[in-house]
């Protein structure tokens, strides 16, 4: 059996085991120089998205991309090469790489494409005269059209698209296998501007008539209520909503940074022209909506006919949202600048009993917090996922976790309203709480970080994972507390430390018990 898979006999079940591998590039690298027949599995799967930034911290493929355009087209990238100071050999690709594309963000191909100028030249500031309407950019998006590629996930921005004109457009008409496997979109629109406006109308129009199999579609829209700039956008927007056949999730909303003066103000986008009305042709399909930004419409009435919902994220939204739902949410996650508690409250008692998952982060101390907590005790006893912020430590909310008795994951932040005096005595008996069926303990943005040593020392639920502050190596006691919970609980597998600490930094005698690894790296969101 093993012969077969290392000689290439058996190549989709080798194909199956290398795909758990794309996104461990430098494993997958690795498994593409054993043999020939593991490079040309390999190759493919590495290659289907190298423009991510997490997965290549050198993009030394450019020049490959570069080196697949036509002879006319490599002319032109020498000449703009040239403008940057750069000279550029061209080699004979081993593969038609631009084919094997399967991601692709254009603002992640730009960032790419001028971090490798950047490294050709030696520099650390980064270039900016290269926009998205330099060949640089435009050509290799065209070679990914004509190569025969087929994404699986694209984003695209409003200013990306300014100079979106015939060499693009023509052949994504000619191209249709380009969006035919679309499974996630993602829009960036602006409603401040309308530059590229007609662009965005055209590229939409080809989406919807050849992506028909999206089934995560993000329309980061720009809150401007007065704005009429989209009004031409409005008919393509619904056009590819409707053109779906099964849509099963959609985030309707601003970028954060665009829209955070707003969530101070409780401003709402309440205008939606027929975007969220156009979800009734998803009604047997849609299982997620995201939600940033927005008020209370009509339109929304039509998610109450989405029989399949289970899970919805708002963020600085109107709570009234919510009280259109009447039928079996796992998941719901309320974040914002204020948390309307009494509205949250008759929601938890409407479907309280088949909450799995909650999240509520808020930007200040939750007001009514009793009321919330009480509400949770009485209708929501199945909860195995629990994210709760500025909240402090309320002997109430020791009653709600110890009645949680499939609580699995929890994590708790910020608030530190628990008087000093009282603190030791209170983490004490948080720690002895805990129920027996506790995973997962995120503790990095909480207060309780200065006690993780009284915290662990009276502790017998069976963590697998705890996530904790860098400030909690600072203390010995806190060092020597982990290393005993390790040995005698012996379920302890890594702690995820934030903050960037370098790891290295906290010695190696923890590491002989538990591993240590980035929190972003085990943090677990609902």
């Amino acid at each position: 059996m093993t012969s077969k898979v290392l000689m290439g006999n058996m190549p989709e079940l080798m194909e199956k085991i290398l795909n758990n591998l794309k996104h461990e590039f430098y494993s997958l690298y690795s498994c593409a120089l054993v043999n020939r027949h593991w490079c040309k599995i390999s190759i493919p799967i590495l290659w289907q998205d190298l423009f991510s930034l997490s997965v290549n911290p050198k993009p030394l493929f450019i020049p490959i991309y570069f080196s697949s355009l036509g002879e006319d087209e490599k002319f032109i990238i020498k000449e703009c090469l040239k403008e940057e100071g750069l000279n550029i050999e061209f080699s004979i690709p081993l593969f038609d790489y631009a084919r094997f594309l399967k991601v692709l963000y254009i603002c992640r191909l730009e960032i790419q494409i001028k971090k490798w100028i950047n490294l050709k030249l030696g520099q650390q500031k980064p270039v900016y005269n290269i926009t998205w309407t330099s060949p640089l950019i435009t050509l290799p998006y065209k070679l990914f059209i004509e190569s025969g590629a087929t994404l699986h996930e694209f984003g695209l921005s409003y200013y990306e698209s300014l100079k979106f004109q015939s060499e693009v457009f023509l052949p994504l008409e000619q191209n249709v296998q380009f969006f035919s496997r679309l499974q996630n979109l993602t829009l960036y629109l602006d409603a401040r501007s309308s530059l590229g406006i007609e662009n965005i109308d055209k590229l939409l129009r080809i989406l919807a008539k050849n992506s028909t199999k999206i089934s995560t579609l993000n329309l980061d829209l720009f809150p401007d209520s007065k704005s009429q700039i989209f009004n031409t956008l409005f008919p393509a927007i619904k056009l590819l909503i409707k053109s779906q056949k099964q849509l099963r999730k959609f985030l309707l909303g601003a970028e954060e940074d665009y829209c955070s003066e707003f969530f101070t103000t409780n401003f709402y986008t309440t205008q939606f022209h027929g975007i969220v009305s156009a979800l009734e042709s998803q009604k047997n399909s849609l299982q997620e909506i995201k939600l940033v930004g927005c008020g209370f419409s009509d339109e929304f009435e039509v998610l109450s006919n989405c029989k399949n919902l289970e899970t919805i994220r708002i963020r600085s939204c109107d709570s009234k949202l919510l009280k259109i739902l009447d039928h079996n949410i796992s998941t719901l996650e309320i974040s914002g600048s204020r948390i309307d508690v009494p509205t949250i409250v008759q929601i938890l008692e409407k479907f309280g009993i088949l909450l799995q998952r909650l999240t509520f982060v808020s930007n200040a101390v939750i007001r009514n917090e009793s009321l919330l907590i009480e509400a949770l005790k009485s209708f929501c006893p199945n909860i195995i996922y629990l994210y709760i912020t500025d909240i402090g430590l309320p002997t109430q909310l020791l009653e709600l976790i110890s009645n949680l008795q499939k609580l699995q994951f929890l994590s708790l932040g910020f608030a530190s309203n628990v008087p000093v005096e009282d603190r030791n005595i209170r983490v004490m008996e948080f720690a002895k709480i805990l129920p027996s069926t506790l995973q997962y303990l995120d503790l990095a943005n909480s207060w309780l970080n200065s006690f993780i040593d009284i915290l662990l020392n009276h502790c017998n639920a069976p963590l697998k994972k705890l996530l904790i502050g860098r400030c909690s190596f600072d203390n010995e006691k806190n060092v020597k507390a982990l290393i005993n919970y390790c040995i005698q609980n012996g379920t302890l597998n890594y702690i995820g430390v934030s903050k960037s600490r370098s790891l290295n930094s906290i010695g190696n005698e923890l590491e002989k018990y538990v591993k240590l690894v980035p929190y972003g790296h085990i943090v677990v969101n609902c």
